[in-house]
């Protein structure tokens, strides 16, 4: 291998990717993406779209899945910290329903790569996170489906969080330890549970 590190998560499918950093009084230099690489450990996905997006704290996107074109992301964090989570959804998987989560940070440089099959969602714990993730499929307008962020027969432990489950999607009772109210928009409170 070369100048990146990937670790297999415990849901098949899922990867820890880390950069090797080089570093000196001038700044820092990485590889964010070596086809070489990535094909070495098996990973012969083709991306075929970037997208960039920023959050504020407190900020709980997803729980995100496509129906008819599923995408494959390669999700990396260029400024804040953010925990990211995948739910696997592929049918017939002997992890399905389980969700697996990483803190992303632009300190540990960390990327995850979620592939198609899964639902995709994270919450942001800086006062701001500025995200860069790969596509393996182009954006289907209505093609977007979802789950509820806090199913409890999921039972995602997102990091800082605090609050009761209502009984649905709603956000309006939750919290940041520090105080700081969970955001989210209107669609991703109406997703049901899996």
């Amino acid at each position: 291998m070369g100048q990146i590190k990937i670790t297999a998560c415990p849901i098949e499918g899922l990867y820890v990717i880390e950069p090797k950093v080089f570093g000196d009084a001038r700044g820092q230099f990485m590889e964010t993406y070596n086809q070489r690489d990535m094909a070495e450990a098996g990973l012969t996905m083709t991306f075929v779209q970037d997208n960039q997006s920023s959050s504020t704290k407190g900020v709980l996107r997803g729980l995100h899945y496509q129906k008819q074109h599923p995408q494959g992301k390669l999700v990396r964090i260029v400024r804040g910290t953010a925990f990211d989570v995948a739910v696997d959804l592929r049918s017939g998987s002997k992890t399905y329903g389980k969700w697996y989560g990483v803190e992303l940070s632009e300190e540990n440089k960390k990327q995850f790569y979620v592939p198609e099959g899964f639902a995709h969602g994270y919450l942001v714990l800086s006062d701001m996170a500025e995200f860069c993730y790969k596509c393996t499929d182009f954006y289907t307008p209505g093609d977007e489906g979802g789950l509820a962020w806090n199913d409890p027969s999921i039972g995602i432990e997102w990091p800082q969080l605090v609050g009761i489950y209502p009984g649905s999607a709603d956000c309006s009772s939750y919290h940041l330890e520090d105080g700081t109210p969970l955001c989210m928009n209107e669609r991703d409170q109406s997703f049901p549970s899996l």
